[in-house]
């Protein structure tokens, strides 16, 4: 017993040597560390019983793991602090920490929130089918504004955690103070990124483009992959990828083949000799029109568009339901009207015409002396 007092007298002295912060201090770590400790339990059991993948509740606290360390840790703050004898640079400090712990946590929440509700909304769409407008309208308003509510969120929650430093609040108010050139500045400077932030709720409002549009751009013919907050990637058909700003489509004018319906009309031409039998080229054409898979029914024809002293120029008209498909349609009719007409037209095929004339001797040699006479002048 007396060893046992000894050693408790020379724990207690040693802890009555340390300065005054050290033991509430350790209490607030070690209520941190408890309270992470809680969370991480808590999770686990929760996650456990509900046991989904799919449903709200499960998907909500997948997403929420983070924010909700946060909010324990800030619980576990606002507990411990008023009950410790902290010195008053040290509870102010943690005070402020709190205080910028419960910024983030709002922010956080409403990212989360946000994303969450908004991926459900989306996950109603169907993007896999033909007649799929409806859809790729719906999900890219919805990604472009969310992306933009991120960002803004962001923005607002950075300058709530910067507004809580007086330092950085007497900048800013000597900043609006002084005005004039220093926003002038900040506005050039920020200048491309709030146009294309401004671009992308343009987009979204009136939508000039939607995901999976099929658009040439700088001569590039491609696919919407996905729009951005600043950009959008455009997928090109060799599996390239063109990253172009936002503001490029309210600018500047591109084609899109997709505004209004898949359906694309396509052009096939034929450069023919004038002997060449349009009405049964009329016929061919439509018989193989109809036997394709591609085409979607509605519009086959051809006409006689142009000639020259040569050919004549026919050009086919079909329609499909998507550009790749009239793409693979018009390769497909294309070579099978060539093979055809190698088969049953051969000779109607371009060739390059001249004219043989036969002449008498009298009339050669006339010729002939009418040139001599040219050239002795």
């Amino acid at each position: 017993m007396q060893d046992l007092d000894e050693t408790l007298a020379l724990v207690v002295g040693y802890f009555a040597r340390l300065p005054d912060f050290i033991v509430p201090l350790s209490i607030v770590v070690i209520a941190v560390l408890t309270a992470v400790v809680v969370h991480w339990l808590v999770y686990r059991v929760v996650l456990k019983m509900l046991d989904t993948q799919y449903g709200i509740a499960g998907s909500l606290l997948r997403r929420s793991r983070r924010p909700l360390r946060i909010a324990i840790v800030l619980l576990a703050l606002i507990i411990v602090i008023p009950a410790t004898a902290l010195p008053d640079a040290w509870e102010d400090g943690l005070q402020h920490l709190a205080l910028i712990l419960l910024i983030i946590l709002v922010g956080w929440t409403a990212i989360i929130l946000t994303n969450h509700f908004s991926e459900r909304a989306m996950r109603r769409r169907r993007m896999d089918t033909d007649d799929n407008l409806a859809a790729r309208k719906f999900v890219t308003q919805v990604r472009v504004l969310r992306r933009t509510a991120n960002i803004v969120l962001v923005i607002f929650v950075t300058a709530a955690v910067l507004l809580t430093f007086e330092s950085v609040q007497q900048y800013g108010v000597s900043l609006f103070a002084s005005a004039g050139a220093a926003g002038l500045i900040l506005g050039f400077a920020a200048r491309p990124v709030l146009a294309n932030l401004i671009a992308g709720i343009q987009i979204a409002i009136t939508q000039p483009i939607r995901l999976e549009d099929v658009v040439i751009v700088e001569g590039e013919w491609g696919w919407i992959e996905e729009i951005y907050a600043t950009y959008v990637v455009v997928r090109i058909w060799d599996w390239r990828r063109m990253v172009v700003p936002l503001s490029f489509f309210i600018e500047k004018p591109f084609q899109n083949w997709t505004r209004e319906t898949a359906s694309i009309i396509g052009a096939v031409t034929w450069y023919l000799d004038y002997t060449v039998p349009v009405e049964a080229v009329r016929e061919k054409l439509t018989g193989l029109v109809n036997a394709s898979p591609h085409w979607d029914g509605q519009v086959v024809n051809l006409q006689v568009t142009d000639t020259d002293k040569d050919t004549i120029t026919l050009r086919g008209l079909m329609s499909a339901r998507t550009s790749p498909a009239a793409w693979d349609l018009r390769c497909e009719i294309r070579e099978k009207m060539i093979e055809w007409l190698q088969r049953e037209y051969p000779q109607t095929l371009p060739r390059l015409r001249g004219e043989l004339s036969m002449m008498s001797a009298d009339e050669l040699k006339e010729q002939s002396g009418a040139k001599s006479d040219i050239d002795l002048r």
